[in-house]
């Protein structure tokens, strides 16, 4: 089992810029595939963003793509998500998930991550 803590939320302008942070703890961090997920109010659970175990493969969503950019530390056993140009739509609860791997794939369903952070707010006002 992987210990996931998210950090880095806020509220912020549209236009402006986040950066959050992943941190895990438990079983070894680079034998994890990573994720972003997000959540916002009303509406189901959408992915954002994937990194495999090593870093050289990432995975984003058409709607954040070009503004988003997912990234890993495994010497700091911590996923990062900058986010830039942010939009209002942006607005939902970031969760960070890790999943179980001994190769380079990533997934986009949330189903197939084993361990999910508490999640952190992000705000964007118009």
């Amino acid at each position: 089992q992987v210990q996931l803590v998210e950090s880095g939320g806020g509220l912020v302008q549209a236009g402006g810029s986040l950066r959050l942070s992943c941190a895990a703890s438990g079983r070894t961090f680079s034998n994890s595939r990573m994720g972003w997920f997000r959540q916002a109010p009303g509406k189901e659970r959408e992915f954002v963003a994937a990194i495999s175990r090593s870093g050289i493969t990432t995975y984003y969503a058409n709607s954040v793509k070009g503004r988003f950019t997912i990234s890993r530390d495994n010497a700091k056993n911590t996923v990062y998500l900058q986010m830039n140009s942010l939009k209002p739509e942006d607005t939902a609860v970031y969760y960070c998930a890790a999943g179980r791997t001994l190769g380079e794939l990533i997934t986009t369903q949330a189903l197939q991550y084993d361990d999910w952070g508490q999640g952190t707010q992000v705000t964007v006002s118009s």
